[in-house]
């Protein structure tokens, strides 16, 4: 017999946060986004959320706005920081994290080999 994945009300609520998380950056044009469910993998977060933006603006223009629209749509913001010249932004949802990056920190940091035993969740184009 094969071992299915359980989907509870909690995990479909959470995946359905990371949905409009995705949503969020795609209305920003953000470039290369991928999630994956850590839940197996990290006792602090369930998902990781990673995307780019083709300038440190655009970078900054898309995490002000998943700040902005969070709030709109209630979806709650934990923590949130940026550096000084906004090539890694992070955006703590509780149980799921945004890390924006610039193409170039992106490449230097390569911050999905650090989740290749994570399961990557398939985003709809």
């Amino acid at each position: 017999m094969k071992k299915g994945v359980t989907i509870t009300r909690k995990t479909s609520e959470k995946k359905n946060k990371v949905l409009q998380i995705v949503d969020l950056l795609r209305d920003k044009k953000a470039v290369d986004i991928v999630a994956f469910d850590t839940s197996k993998v990290s006792t602090i977060w369930d998902y990781f959320i990673i995307c780019s933006g083709e300038s440190d603006i655009q970078v900054r223009a898309i995490y002000e706005a998943v700040l902005r629209q969070s709030k709109k749509k209630n979806i709650e913001v934990k923590h949130h920081q940026t550096d000084n010249v906004f090539r890694w932004l992070l955006i703590d949802f509780h149980d799921t994290v945004l890390h924006i990056f610039s193409e170039d920190a992106r490449r230097f940091y390569n911050f999905e080999r650090l989740l290749n035993s994570a399961r990557e969740i398939k985003l709809k184009k």
